[in-house]
């Protein structure tokens, strides 16, 4: 398995978001106010399958919410992004390994350097302290 790396140019961006197809959006909240729903109401305009991830279950968007990302089948998301405080993220390295996705995002104001680390080296590229709708609209519209 290759390593991953932290991609940081509009072109390596731009790629990864035009290959992608499924987004799981952990920490997705049911509240229309809050900026991972309306990142995920925009993912799913833009043409992107999206898998809700937060414990409180139930449905988003009209989506079935998955409680944690291990229950999500491995292989099956390209890129899973992270709407979690930094220092939490480690807690979830271990399960977004196993779920193997191209990708993992880390929204604006969201760096952990340890948890990046880890992810590339099980091949896993990383973006770290980017709002996901803010650089599709720049680089993919």
């Amino acid at each position: 398995m290759g390593k991953g790396r932290i991609l940081k140019s509009d072109g390596d961006i731009q790629l990864a978001l035009k290959n992608a197809k499924t987004i799981a959006v952990l920490g997705m909240s049911p509240k229309e106010e809050r900026d991972s729903n309306r990142v995920g109401k925009y993912m799913m305009a833009a043409g992107y399958d999206l898998i809700p991830v937060n414990p409180a279950k139930g449905e988003i968007l009209g989506l079935a919410v998955q409680e944690k990302i291990e229950d999500l089948e491995p292989g099956s998301v390209d890129i899973l992004d992270v709407f979690r405080k930094s220092e939490d993220v480690a807690g979830h390295v271990d399960g977004a390994i196993a779920l193997k996705p191209k990708l993992v995002w880390m929204q604006l104001g969201v760096e952990n350097m340890e948890a990046a680390e880890r992810l590339m080296e099980a091949g896993i590229d990383v973006i770290m302290d980017k709002c996901i709708k803010v650089e599709h609209a720049r680089l993919v519209v």
